[in-house]
This record gives structure tokens, C-alpha cells and sequence, in this order.
């Protein structure tokens, strides 16, 4: 991966246990607050005045029952997460979206070495990933975007370990 001066711009963590049940907190904190329309958490280099939006309700006031289940349940569907941030750094050279690029070749590196090693894993982002609720949570700094969760647990019986490679043909052109 193409990790320009050597920045290193990110960080992993890892949810486990009832971390994961804090995390479906999160998510049903956000739904009830109204985050997670389409396109929260915005782009772009203005990452943290994107981040603000989704948590009317401050994180004052914790959602509970069925509602709270479900995103509880969708948090434990693997006995580890590995949430992966993009964590630029400051660079004359290496603009921000490149180390958020370089981020997310980490974790696709990562699902590959998971997947080889004989591992159930699948990279889950959705609308609430990027909300207040979700960012407290994670501890981000202002500076830090979250990029998703690598859900990591046995791969499915029967799955065929290799998958079918795709045709170079029908994804490279020349000039």
C-alpha cells in the first residue's frame, strides 16, 4: 500500500464483548436522535464540521428496549469489530484524502489477510457510522473520520475459501 512519507495515517480498534452492546447503543442513540440521512457525515477535507450533524439529542438521554435490541443484535453479529479510522496527519506533501485512502488499503489488506488466514470477515459501514453518538463512542479526534467496522468471526460452513477471480478483461483499458 502506497503510504506516502510514511505517515502511518491511522489507527484500529478493536470491540469485543459488551464493547460491541455500547456500540449498538451508539447506533440506536443516533437513529432516535434523526442522524443518519443520507450523506451524514459528508466528505471532503471539512471533516469535522461534517461530523456534528446527527445527535440532536446531545447523548443526553440513552434509547432502551426493542429498538435499542435491534441495534444491539446487529452489533454482535461477529465476536470481534475492528473499527477502522482514517487519522491524517499533518503533511505538506500527502493531501488528507490520500491518507484517507491509504486508511482504507488497510483495511482492505487487513479482510484479505483475515479471509487467507481462513476467517469469516466483512466490511460494514451504513448511515450511522459517522454520527456524534457513534464518534463519541469511538473517541475520534476532530481531526479523525471513522471509516467502518471490520466484522471478524468463523467463516460461514461450506463457504468456498477462494472465490472465483475476476476477468482482467473486464476491468483494464488502454489509452
Amino acid at each position: 500500500m502506497a503510504d506516502h512519507s510514511s505517515l502511518r495515517p491511522w489507527r484500529l480498534i478493536a470491540l469485543r464483548g459488551e464493547q460491541r452492546d455500547a456500540l449498538g447503543q451508539a447506533f440506536a442513540n443516533a437513529a432516535a436522535a434523526g442522524g443518519g440521512s443520507a450523506g451524514a457525515g459528508g466528505g471532503g477535507g471539512a471533516w469535522a464540521a461534517a461530523e456534528s450533524r446527527g445527535d440532536a439529542a446531545g447523548g443526553a438521554m440513552d434509547v432502551d428496549g426493542p429498538a435499542r435490541d435491534k441495534f444491539v443484535a446487529k452489533a454482535r453479529r461477529a465476536p470481534l469489530l475492528i473499527a477502522i479510522v482514517a487519522s491524517p496527519k499533518p503533511s505538506e506533501k500527502v493531501a488528507e484524502w490520500e491518507q484517507a485512502a491509504v486508511a482504507a488499503g488497510v483495511a482492505h489488506n487487513l479482510t484479505l489477510l483475515l479471509d487467507e488466514a481462513g476467517w469469516g470477515v466483512i466490511w460494514r459501514t451504513g448511515n450511522l457510522t459517522r454520527t456524534e453518538p457513534v464518534r463519541r463512542l469511538h473517541r475520534l479526534a476532530p481531526n479523525e473520520q471513522l471509516l467502518g467496522w471490520l466484522y471478524v468471526g468463523d467463516a460461514p460452513p461450506g463457504r468456498e475459501m477462494r472465490r472465483k477471480r475476476p476477468n482482467p478483461a473486464d476491468f483494464l483499458t488502454e489509452l
